[in-house]
């Protein structure tokens, strides 16, 4: 008989209820006030008491009003049609709720109980599978999707029946199998998984090597993530997180991209809406939102709301991971669920850490971002699930906690700086502070001197010395004046200027600027190199200013002309007729 309880305390979202029987941690409840149903999460359990956080406005909710429990955690419905759809933290479908706001105690299911899919059978009668195993194929939107043997399951079964080729709905029984018990379990499509467990349905999880390419220089060549890789990105307001995250959402190498606008402000989750369905995806010329899945949950939704919602994208993702396809997630702002963690934390009474932030701020973090990952999966295929957080550190101070926190466990740090995005130098990433530690990793090494070549590395490492040298460089030159230096510092610094302008510098906006592959960044590499390496003759600092000038118009000229096109070559000519002419 399920457990119920009574309201005897209210503060804001979350509410003490009295129980009268057995209650879980994370376990989900309903509590009726005024004909709505509101639902909670217990996150405190102390003698008959259950601390539940509603994940609703609480407004009018009262003394003695009843619950009821459900006996299972908070859970999410994976199955075919989940591709292009809108969904918030709970996985509602926002494209069924009615009118502009959403209603409170308004929930919809996340997919189409009537559509059919064509499902073609991968086993036999007779086969051995556990949880996980692929049983079959839909085709959703052009991307192949397994039906699997639900995760739930432990042990070996057996196939005793399967269905032949054709249309099924989500809810009609596909397979039927046997336990070593003698027990019968159908499967369906769909299945349901507690969002806050992380997916263990794979063989091993070996470090994650293969550069994920998203055709943004400053990550690519400068301090790239893999695939399975993890990574974040702080930066205050107005430095380009959105756009940098949609030019990587738009050109990475992914099956699968989920956005999950975590808390942010409503019309930047509106720019979300509207841009994404026009995206073209340069890998397929369809639209890119075929292959998208949004969780939006505004600041002006509920607090609990937030923290859900990021557990929520991650369940997903990992869902079609065991599938063997490249996830790509990406989290803006996980401050906000950050911020939604402290309110809870203060709601509780709990001993706070630094600003306010829960204790254990570092291992709900960690835990987080341990679930991305590359896998192995039982079957021998691979699949990934490669994480790109934001943090929007209140004025811009990169020493606060979730930072701080953050820095720890994401590989890749992708610092946003204020004073480049002044200068309109775009993306505006910190090309000294910013790091990525999969550069150090044996297994990248030998994968990169195979994707590109064994000088990779250590052309990448001389880039980043001429930039921390150009910075010095400009400190002196602030300080002593450009009479101050000598010539050959002013030559050291404007080479540093043409890396900048040259690498780190791209135009979202541009077709052809915006997505560089590889081959081409190799190309751009080399070239800056070769021109940083050559020994040039000035007679004064003005000479040096007006020559690099000349040469970083006709670089950029360069980056916005097809990759060995007529025009292309061109520039190839102006560019090596400049440096003959000051060539020492």
């Amino acid at each position: 008989m399920a457990t119920k309880g009574t309201v005897c305390g209210v503060i804001s979202n979350m509410v003490t209820l009295t129980v009268d029987g057995p209650v879980a941690q994370n376990e989900i409840c309903y509590i009726s006030t005024g004909g709505d149903r509101l639902m909670a999460e217990v996150i405190k359990v102390v003698g008959v008491n259950a601390y539940v956080q509603v994940f609703e406005s609480t407004r009018g909710l009262k003394v003695g009003s009843e619950a009821e429990f459900t006996g299972h955690m908070l859970e999410v419905t994976l199955g075919p049609g989940m591709l292009s759809k809108n969904y918030d933290g709970l996985q509602n479908d926002l494209d069924k709720m009615d009118g502009v706001f959403l209603k409170r105690g308004q929930y919809t299911f996340p997919l189409d109980k009537d559509k059919k899919w064509h499902f073609s059978p991968l086993v036999k009668v007779g086969d051995k599978v556990e949880a996980a195993t692929w049983l079959g194929q839909v085709d959703e939107n052009f991307q192949p999707l397994k039906i699997m043997v639900p995760f739930t399951l432990k042990g070996i079964y057996t196939v005793k029946s399967i269905v032949s080729e054709g249309e099924y709905g989500i809810y009609d029984v596909i397979v039927v199998l046997v336990g070593e018990d003698g027990n019968e379990v159908e499967v369906n499509m769909i299945q349901r998984w507690p969002v806050k467990r992380a997916m263990i349905n794979y063989k091993e999880k070996p470090r994650p090597f293969k550069l994920l390419e998203t055709g943004v220089r400053v990550i690519d060549t400068v301090n790239p993530i893999v695939e399975g890789g993890t990574g974040f990105i702080p930066g205050p307001f107005g430095t380009g997180k959105t756009v940098l995250q949609h030019a990587i959402s738009k050109q990475a190498e992914a099956d699968i991209v989920i956005i999950a606008a975590c808390g942010e402000r409503a019309n930047e989750v509106v720019e979300i809406f509207t841009e994404f369905p026009e995206l073209i995806d340069p890998h397929t010329g369809r639209k890119l939102m075929e292959r998208t899945i949004i969780i939006a949950n505004t600041s002006n939704m509920p607090v609990a709301a937030r923290e859900a919602s990021v557990y929520t994208a991650m369940t997903i993702a990992e869902y079609y991971r065991a599938m063997g396809l490249k996830v790509l997630l990406m989290a803006d702002s996980t401050s906000r669920w950050a911020q939604a963690l402290r309110e809870m934390s203060n709601r509780m009474e709990e001993l706070p850490g630094p600003d306010a932030f829960p204790m254990d701020l570092s291992s709900i973090i960690s835990n987080f971002y341990g679930r991305a990952g590359y896998v192995v999966l039982n079957n021998g295929n691979t699949g990934s699930i490669t994480f790109i957080g934001t943090v929007s550190p209140a004025g811009g101070n990169l020493k606060e906690p979730v930072t701080e926190n953050t820095k720890k466990v994401a590989r890749c740090f992708y610092a946003l700086e204020q004073d480049r995005a002044d200068r309109k130098r775009y993306p505006a990433v910190n090309p000294i502070d910013s790091y990525s530690k999969y550069i150090e990793y044996p297994e990248f090494e030998d994968y990169i001197g195979k994707r590109i070549n064994n000088e990779w590395l250590k052309k990448v490492n001389e880039i980043k010395t001429r930039l921390q040298r150009g910075k010095e460089i400009a400190e002196q030159i602030n300080i002593l004046g450009d009479d101050g230096v000598p010539v050959e510092y002013h030559v050291t610094f404007w080479k540093s200027e043409l890396i900048d302008f040259v690498i780190l510098q791209q135009d979202a906006f541009d077709e052809i600027d915006a997505v560089t592959p590889m081959e081409r960044q190799e190309a751009i590499v080399n070239m800056v190199i070769d021109i940083c390496h050559t020994e040039f003759e000035f007679d004064n600092f003005n000479e040096v200013m007006d020559y690099f000038k000349k040469m970083i118009n006709v670089c950029k000229q360069m980056n916005y002309s097809k990759f060995k096109s007529p025009e292309y070559d061109d520039f190839v000519k102006q560019l090596n007729e400049l440096i003959q002419e000051r060539k020492a």
